[in-house]
């Protein structure tokens, strides 16, 4: 199974690629723009034995001019993808009234338009049974708590969201699958940047499980589906 994981150098994303690397058919494209990190867990995954093959692709997703130059770099490794996970996301933590356009490009660019982007390259080299799985957070999914400070993460959030059920609207005749988990506190250097100080109820490693096992077999049984996968939020 060929998989490609986005946001891989930290967090779930990390964790991802280490849980679909202990399976021994899986082939995994890490994608970061942080080289050193995914550098760093190509090696943990060698180290531990993992009999998965992993794929390192730095590369910045957060770009303005990403293109389809990226679609080449991806085909060097992949002639087909059976998942994607779009799991790359950016944080700012200010009040609203100090948010700036910057913010908001920075925000939407990382968190909506290159999952939009990255699953339009990834679409023509999908079989029948592919899946898209679109990662956000409790933050953007509607009637949720609302925290000050990350009223734009949330709105990117919630957009991804939206854009899950239009794909999969237009995907479904290519028998490609698009879900959505809206995640809630899980322990990452992430939710430390936006509640310093608070310990979630459950980490990275257990999250990144349950990620796989339903990236792998979640559309079997679903698709277009926005689903809360939270304990505490936060």
């Amino acid at each position: 199974m060929n998989v490609i994981v986005t946001g891989a150098s930290r967090g779930i994303g990390y964790e991802v690629v280490r849980c679909f690397a202990r399976v021994r058919e899986n082939n995994i494209l890490a994608i970061s723009r942080n080289k050193q990190a995914l550098n760093a867990l190509k090696k943990e995954c060698r180290d531990s034995h993992c009999p998965g093959k992993v794929y390192i692709l730095p590369y910045d997703l957060g770009r303005p001019d990403m293109d389809k130059g990226l679609m080449p770099l991806i085909q060097a490794y992949f002639g087909q993808v059976d998942i994607l996970i779009n799991n790359a996301g950016a944080l700012v933590n200010k009040p609203f009234l100090e948010l700036s356009g910057e913010d908001f490009e920075t925000l939407f660019r990382v968190n909506v338009f290159s999952a939009f982007r990255l699953s339009q390259f990834v679409v023509p080299i999908m079989g029948k049974g592919g899946h898209i799985l679109n990662i956000s957070s409790m933050g953007g999914f509607q009637g949720s708590v609302k925290f000050s400070g990350l009223s734009l993460y949330s709105a990117s959030k919630g957009a991804l969201a939206i854009l899950t059920e239009a794909m999969a609207a237009e995907l479904a005749p290519l028998g490609i699958s698009v879900n959505c988990l809206a995640l809630g506190s899980v322990q990452t250097e992430m939710l430390a940047e936006a509640f310093p100080g608070y310990e979630a109820p459950v980490d990275a490693p257990a999250m990144a499980r349950f990620v796989c096992n339903f990236a792998e077999n979640g559309q079997r049984y679903m698709n277009g589906k926005i689903l809360p996968v939270a304990l505490s939020t936060p």
